[in-house]
Order: structure tokens, then sequence, then C-alpha cells
């Protein structure tokens, strides 16, 4: 984040949770500071600073969309967006987020009952396509980038991993590669779902709701599901709260797997998808931090080099 924007995104930030109050003791806390994405709270308010190439004409109806389901939403405190320096930022309420350190009280079945809803959800207002395909591919891009701009340092172990990511990448239909359009354009989706995308509203115990629009769109419900199942197959996700999350998503109705029997071919193109993403992702901070790959970073690599051998399974109706 460049110096100028930090102190106006708080001076902002303390005027709206202190509108009547010019002076106040209250620490501002950056919750999340990357080159796409900056979090500030201060008191019960946070805002977020949206990456440099965030579209008004997209971010809006995603704010719109969140204002008008609240049983699903962290509604936003303003339906359109504010321009600081050419970034855009958005203002909400703090919830409480999911605790990492007690991975025994994670969120499964809420999470399944508010991806479900929001699947069996008319969208309120026009929103774009969600951003899941996009993000991946722009996740390739970057690895790409990466391993042909990488120093002799790194371990070649780190930019060989390359090999299979790209593999198992070219194994997925056009529409997962963000390269045509995805079969399903109508079923509203959140596109980046994971438990970090949930929290507590009112804090600090209120109940579940979904966090950040800005991959929200209609797509392919089964994206929603991916990166759990993904985990799962991957073993980084234990059989039991894949399973909770599941029935849990059968349970509410949700339309991304049948009510019951194999969810796999529905899954298994999304979650191959996230697989990439998530090992893309990995080899990519390893080069620039020029460190090796450790454990879990290698278990998703090694999941790509067996999906590169084994062609992905399709659902009847899918479309190439």
């Amino acid at each position: 984040m460049t110096t100028p924007l930090l102190p106006e995104i708080t001076a902002r930030l303390k005027a709206r949770a202190h509108p009547s109050t010019p002076t106040c003791p209250c620490p501002t806390t950056t919750l999340a500071d990357r080159p796409d994405t900056t979090v500030v709270r201060h008191a019960h308010t946070v805002a977020k600073a949206h990456a440099p190439d965030t579209p008004h004409a997209t971010l809006t109806p995603r704010l719109q969309t969140a204002a008008h389901l609240p049983d699903l939403f962290l509604p936003p405190l303003t339906r359109t967006p504010t321009t600081l320096h050419n970034r855009l930022v958005t203002f909400w309420p703090y919830g409480t987020p999911v605790d990492p350190d007690d991975p025994d009280a994670a969120p499964w079945e809420a999470a399944a009952t508010l991806l479900a809803r929001l699947h069996r959800t008319s969208p309120p207002t026009p929103v774009p396509p969600m951003r899941g395909p996009i993000k991946t591919a722009h996740a390739i891009a970057r690895l790409t980038t990466a391993t042909a701009t990488a120093s002799a340092t790194p371990a070649a172990s780190v930019t060989a991993a390359a090999c299979p990511i790209l593999r198992a990448w070219h194994t997925l239909p056009a529409w997962a590669r963000a390269e045509a359009p995805m079969p399903d354009t109508t079923t509203l989706c959140h596109g980046d779902l994971h438990l970090g995308q949930l929290v507590r509203h009112p804090a600090p115990d209120g109940p579940w709701r979904l966090i950040d629009v800005d991959d929200l769109g209609t797509g392919v419900p089964a994206w929603d599901l991916a990166r759990p199942a993904a985990w799962y197959a991957c073993g980084l996700l234990p059989p039991d709260e894949w399973t909770r999350f599941l029935d849990t998503y059968r349970a509410e109705g949700g339309p991304a797997v049948p009510s019951a029997g194999d969810p796999w071919p529905a899954l298994d193109i999304p979650a191959r998808a996230l697989t990439v993403q998530t090992a893309a992702r990995a080899v990519t901070k390893a080069i620039t931090e020029d460190r090796p790959l450790d454990e879990i970073e290698m278990s998703v690599i090694d999941a790509c080099a067996r999906m590169g051998s084994v062609p992905p399974q399709l659902p009847p109706d899918s479309a190439k």
C-alpha cells in the first residue's frame, strides 16, 4: 500500500466509527496488508482497500447483492465503494473470524448451510460471473512468470514442481481455465469459499455470515465446495470434517451435487482447479521467498502429478 493511502483510510475509518467524536482511544489494527488487499479495523468498523485493478462497475453490484442478503452476507455499511488514491475502498461492520487455533470448532456446518442457501437464491440484482476460474488462471500466470525469472538460488526441486502443476492445468476444460464461458450462468456463487470467509456478526458470537464479495457472481456452484473437496482429496482435511460439510450441504438442499450417491463427478473439475491454484501459489511463494517447499505444499503438488495422468470426471451435462 502506498504511504498516503493508509493514513487516509484510517481517517475515514475513524470518522465512520465515531461520527460525533473527533478523537478516541480505540486502537487501529491492520488485519491484512498485501499488494492486492488491505484491511484495517477501528472499533467496530472495518475498511477494505480492494485490488488496484478492481472495476467499480463489477464491485458495486456485488456490494449491492450482499446488502440485499443480510441473512447470508455481512452487509456493507455503504452500497457503493469510495475511491482513495485510485483504489476502491469499502466499509463494513466488524465480525468475529474463525479461530485458526481451534480446528475442532471449525464451522463446517455453518459454511455448508450458508452455501446451500446462497446457491438456491436468485441474484437480487444482476451480477458478473463469479471469478473462481479467473483467479486460478492468474495463479498459473504468476507461476509461469516466477519460474521464468527465478534466480539460480532456489532449489531445483522448487522450480521443477511447476511441471506437474502445468500438466494438471492443461487437463482442465476450457471453462475451468477461464478460456470459455462457465456451463452454469444462473446460480449465485461466492467464488472463493474457505473458512476465512466466515465471521460472526454481530460480534463476538452472532450467527455466521459470509464475507469478501470480490469474487461473488453467477457460475458453477460446485466451485464453492471445491476447496474443502480438494483438501479432502489431498489428505489435508479429515474425512469426518469433509463428511460433515457435504452432508449438511445436501441436507440443506444445495444444488451443486446430487442429493445422494457419488458427488465426485460434480466436484472433480473444480477440486482439480483449486488444487492447481493452491499448488501454483505455493511454488510461486517459495520461489519469491527463496525457500524449499514444505510438507503440505508438496502434498498438493503430488496431487497435481497424479491428476496429470488421470482424465477428469465430467458430469453428463458438462461443457468442455
